[in-house]
């Protein structure tokens, strides 16, 4: 007997992926996070942009994003999302904003140990406040995540880590411990959401330049990671922002459960 043939239909592809989607990117009034807002916004996404310090930043992000609509297509939002209630409130004012469940997460808030300590110099208020932010920060994201997008039927979980959990290299214990404990925690999340429609993944980007890079680093620690690259420079945000972009769409359904490291070659 000739087995059967089974037809799968492709995701339908638009001029806007993203038309109306809500969108919160933490950490999104800076840096890579920024960028991907952007992108995500030029995709048709509606964006809650969430900050901690600097809302002058988070609101000239939001402006750029309005200027460019038709209606109001961004948001920002200040939430700590080390604090359970602040992060419940960041989904609350997101839903309340566009009167539509929340879609996509993409936690992109981090910190670093700007002194590039060894592991028996480090400072371990630097090693809580590192995984209260980077860690426990995105536990908190992806549980109120996998619940809310739940209820929306489906969508896409997406978190920064970096490709320094795949290099290893001295005087980054802390915060490659920290990004390490969310690549193994996002890869059980996507196995829990079986059945859910809801994607979850890890971009982890190599040397970018941004401020959280630059803070701390000699020019002579910037030559010589820069000599490591196979493609001779620097990352840039936007060069993380498309593939964010790509595995929020329809068409990155397939990828799954995955830790996706953009770096030019790096490690």
């Amino acid at each position: 007997m000739a087995a059967e043939t089974i037809t799968i239909s492709p995701p339908q592809t638009t001029q806007f992926p993203l038309q109306d989607r809500v969108a919160i990117v933490t950490g999104g009034s800076r840096g890579i996070g920024k960028a991907i807002s952007l992108h995500l916004a030029s995709l048709g996404a509606k964006l809650v942009i969430n900050y901690n310090s600097n809302s002058t930043q988070a609101n000239l992000v939001v402006s750029e994003i309005n200027s460019k609509s038709q209606s109001q297509s961004a948001i920002s939002v200040k939430a700590d999302v080390s604090d359970v209630n602040q992060v419940k409130y960041l989904f609350d004012a997101a839903q309340a904003a566009f009167d539509s469940p929340v879609h996509i997460l993409v936690n992109a808030a981090g910190v670093a140990d700007a002194t590039y300590s060894s592991i028996s110099n480090s400072s371990i208020d630097e090693f809580d406040k590192i995984f209260a932010v980077n860690t426990r920060g995105a536990y908190l994201c992806c549980k109120e995540a996998a619940n809310l997008l739940k209820q929306g039927g489906g969508g896409r979980i997406i978190c920064l880590t970096t490709s320094l959990v795949a290099a290893l290299r001295p005087g980054y214990g802390a915060y490659t411990a920290s990004k390490a404990a969310v690549e193994a925690m996002v890869k059980i999340l996507a196995k829990e959401l079986k059945g859910t429609k809801i994607t979850a993944n890890c971009v982890a980007p190599g040397p970018i330049a941004t401020e959280l890079f630059y803070d701390g680093k000699s020019e002579e620690m910037v030559n010589k990671l820069v000599e490591q690259i196979p493609l001779a420079r620097l990352g840039v945000p936007e060069d993380v922002a498309p593939l964010v972009g790509f595995l929020a769409s329809d068409a990155g359904e397939w990828v799954n459960g995955q830790i996706v490291r953009v770096n030019g070659g790096f490690v």
